[in-house]
């Protein structure tokens, strides 16, 4: 019986440390052409809880580095407190993939059964309940970024963080990297244009070169904005994803 309780209260763990706001898609980008980037996923949550007992509906941007993983930002799964939860993905969320336009393409949906907090910083593990086997995972750099490297950033994001809305098209922008600490990259726009940066619902989009994952969105400024956007390094964090995706 012992046994059986731990065993139960591990499946729900939460992070006491508080949740960043969601990052306020990609304001001042470019649609992705399609048959690009398949790799994305557009993350819809249903029945988030709120402390008065009430919900709401929101979304948020992943990468498939794994056929059966997610990679997206921590703070996209959390308690009506705003903890950052893993365990058994805490309300109803659909990944969809393989697709850059809505409008003209349904996508390969999948239900997430999991969530796995990363240890280090604001980053999660999300797991899909049947792999995804048409569509080749981003692989994660393992190379250290350097100040003034340009990133690709791609996400499902509104376009202004005024009423802001997910994207139906998936946008994309050109960053350079501003600065660096031992968890995070500052990250500013740099094409289509300087005040290109990600919005509300991109928080997850993954920021990639040569094919590699670097970072993940996490925070900044209301957009469209020509200032620092904080994302999520995850060069540091290629052991831990192996272990848990393998």
């Amino acid at each position: 019986m012992r046994l059986r309780a731990l065993l139960a209260a591990a499946v729900l763990t939460i992070t006491t440390a508080p949740a960043a706001l969601a990052a306020p898609g990609i304001a001042h980008g470019s649609d992705v052409p399609p048959g690009q980037y398949g790799f994305v996923a557009k993350l819809a949550m249903t029945k988030i809880p709120r402390p008065d007992g009430s919900t709401y509906s929101s979304y948020c941007t992943a990468a498939l580095i794994a056929p059966s993983w997610l990679i997206t930002t921590g703070h996209c799964f959390h308690d009506a407190n705003r903890n950052r939860v893993s365990g058994k993905v805490p309300y109803p969320t659909t990944a969809t993939l393989g697709m850059v336009d809505e409008g003209q393409e349904s996508g390969i949906a999948r239900k997430a059964t999991e969530v796995v907090q990363s240890p280090q910083n604001d980053v999660a593990l999300l797991h899909l309940d049947s792999p995804v086997t048409t569509i080749a995972p981003l692989a994660t750099s393992h190379a250290t970024p350097q100040v003034g490297q340009q990133l690709t950033l791609a996400g499902w994001g509104s376009l202004t963080s005024t009423n802001p809305t997910p994207a139906t098209h998936m946008q994309q922008g050109t960053v350079a990297i501003a600065n660096i600490t031992p968890t995070t990259l500052g990250v500013r726009g740099a094409a289509p244009d300087i005040t290109t940066s990600a919005c509300t619902y991109d928080s997850g989009a993954p920021y990639f070169k040569d094919g590699e994952l670097v970072s993940l969105e996490a925070t900044g400024p209301g957009c469209p904005h020509a200032g620092i956007e904080t994302t999520s390094r995850t060069d540091v964090l290629t052991q831990w994803i192996k272990k848990t995706t393998t």
